[in-house]
């Protein structure tokens, strides 16, 4: 197990609003300045109701943890689920419930 990726993961989800985001991702029907091809930044801050700097940062992390894909055009960024990045969450967890299968989960 990549205990440092892990640990990255696992600090980008310890949020709220990191949480919030990217389940918007997940679900959002993009209207501000959608493409179809990811979720403006612009559409996250409106969720959110943050200021354009907070939700950057918060996204940056989500970015830097390889939850989440960015791809500037022009003046906006716009995000994307990384399917990679959510595995390696998915798999950090199975790896946890599979070295303890005789612990009670209480």
């Amino acid at each position: 197990m990549d205990f440092d990726g892990t640990a990255a993961v696992f600090r980008a989800l310890g949020d709220v609003h990191r949480l919030r985001a990217l389940h918007f991702l997940a679900t959002a029907d993009a209207t501000c300045c959608s493409t179809g091809q990811g979720v403006c930044t612009c559409d996250v801050q409106a969720m959110l109701g943050l200021s354009q700097p907070t939700t950057s940062h918060h996204m940056k992390l989500l970015v830097e943890a390889g939850l989440v894909t960015a791809q500037k055009r022009g003046r906006w960024t716009y995000y994307a689920l990384s399917a990679h990045g959510l595995h390696l969450a998915r798999t950090a967890i199975g790896a946890l419930l599979a070295a303890a299968p005789h612990r009670d989960a209480a």
